[in-house]
């Protein structure tokens, strides 16, 4: 594929964020080309984002899912880079990236005379968890929960089109299987739940 037409594919990915969401085919796209960005030196060089920005969107990732033992997390399945690629093709993704992570650092200032990667991580789970509801809107939150509710579904999209968050939820693909078992836990909640 040329130069061009990558970055035209790229482009046309990227819009389609801001229009509605992504397809898996086209998330898996963006996955491969992070890759391929960290292919040559083994670590990915932001293309939108400042050194700072980057590293509050990897503290968010990180907080957004975490690595536990059965998974890497957000961050080391690519979150950050498949954002940040994206808003290199996307004005206004960048606008809503760049404005949010300014809100997450002027509203912990405000709070706690630091940034948002300097904070104490319960300083930085508190100002999510104000931002994380609809409920608590308010003319000095509102943006923030604007910019918490992008953030939290790219990261979510981000992880589960990752290779990481495949395997995480175990999906096989289309592939046939020799006996399909039903798991006996959605037997017992449809059961439950039945009328009869």
């Amino acid at each position: 594929m040329s130069e061009l037409s990558r970055r035209d594919l790229l482009q046309s990915i990227a819009l389609s964020v801001t229009l509605g969401g992504l397809s898996p085919a086209a998330a898996q796209h963006v996955h491969s080309l992070a890759a391929e960005e960290k292919t040559s030196t083994g670590v990915y060089k932001a293309k939108a984002l400042n050194p700072h920005e980057y590293q509050t969107l990897d503290k968010l990732a990180d907080l957004i899912v975490p690595a536990d033992e059965k998974s890497p997390g957000a961050v080391a399945s690519g979150a950050c880079e498949f954002i940040d690629l994206l808003a290199s093709q996307n004005p206004r993704l960048l606008e809503i990236y760049t404005g949010g992570i300014a809100w997450l650092d002027q509203s912990m200032k405000r709070r706690y005379s630091t940034d948002f990667v300097s904070a104490k991580p319960g300083q930085q789970t508190a100002l999510l968890d104000l931002v994380a509801y609809r409920k608590n809107e308010s003319p000095e939150l509102g943006p923030g929960i604007l910019f918490f509710d992008w953030a939290r579904r790219m990261v979510v999209d981000a992880y589960y089109t990752s290779p990481a968050g495949i395997k995480a939820i175990g999906y096989m693909g289309n592939t046939s299987v020799s006996k399909f078992e039903l798991p006996q836990e959605a037997i017992e909640y449809a059961v439950k739940r039945s009328p009869v």
